[in-house]
């Protein structure tokens, strides 16, 4: 079991006054299978109304912020102590196979955020994409286990893509950087959903925290971790939704802090809305999440 302390701290700097801004946060973690938050607390300078939202899909802690008074910078503090306690799923003889979890997935009546039913198809970022789905098949046959498939697929991306945090933008679509054959988590996570639900296999985004450890004797710095993103697998009813990260090879366990679940970035972006005001906007993120003894 781990406990950690999470900070996640966005500073807004403008270059001329914002008279009005309305935002929707996506920063409190949530309660799921494997982790619980212990205390949680939003902080807003110079201030604004905050209110509760309802997610308009997918699975997040949703809070309105309005500033209605004008300002020229925006600091939004998110503080959140967890609690994770996550074994390594172990795929087994037994798993149903990706033919099986796509038929119960189009069978099932559940109407809830996380209906399988819901992840099975293309969604707005990413789209039915033929070279995606045609790399990923090989992994994919349909009488192989959901899980084993799943992490080989994942093992495979993080092999042969590159990390490299200069070839993509957050709106890259996932097409732009299966050519690359490179980007960050973001990117690696939207490419395996597509060649999942392409094989009928129901497929989540997940956003969230991984906790990074320094290069031995070295120090480790605050605010240098940075938000993740990886995927959840639907494994049937019994095995439910299993986490599977592509950028690093590895299932979701300790290290792993789920912050909102959706079908693609655009459902659980941290921090999106409308600002009123000109000129430009320089933006910084600092993360920070600490085991704690």
């Amino acid at each position: 079991m781990m406990r950690y302390a999470i900070r996640h701290v966005t500073r807004f700097d403008y270059a001329e006054t914002v008279d009005f801004a309305r935002c929707n946060l996506r920063l409190q973690p949530i309660d799921w299978p494997g982790q619980r938050v212990e205390d949680y607390a939003l902080n807003v300078t110079p201030g604004g109304r905050t209110a509760p939202a309802r997610a308009q899909a997918g699975l997040a802690h949703v809070t309105r912020l309005v500033l209605d008074r004008p300002t020229r910078e925006l600091e939004i503090e998110s503080v959140a102590h967890m609690t994770v306690d996550r074994p390594i799923p172990i795929p087994e003889p037994s798993d149903p196979t990706i033919a099986e979890v796509g038929a119960l997935a189009r069978a099932s009546r559940d109407l809830s955020p996380l209906s399988p039913a819901a992840y099975c198809y293309p969604s707005p970022r990413i789209p039915v994409n033929e070279a995606i789905a045609a790399w990923c098949a090989p992994d994919l046959p349909p009488e192989r286990g959901v899980l084993e498939a799943a992490i080989e697929l994942a093992r495979r991306i993080q092999r042969e893509f590159a990390f490299d945090p200069t070839a993509t933008l957050v709106d890259t679509p996932p097409a732009e950087a299966f050519a690359k054959r490179g980007g960050v988590c973001q990117d690696f996570a939207q490419i395996m959903l597509c060649g999942l639900r392409a094989a009928g296999v129901p497929a989540a985004y997940a956003s969230g925290y991984l906790r990074t450890l320094p290069p031995p004797g070295e120090a480790r710095l605050v605010g240098a971790d940075a938000t993740h993103a990886w995927v959840l697998v639907w494994a049937g009813e019994a095995r439910g939704w299993v986490g599977v990260d592509p950028t690093n090879g590895i299932w979701m366990a300790e290290d792993h802090v789920i912050v909102a679940i959706g079908r693609d970035y655009g459902d659980i972006a941290p921090i999106d809305g409308i600002v009123l005001g000109s000129g430009a906007q320089d933006m910084h993120v600092s993360v920070d999440v600490a085991p704690q003894d």
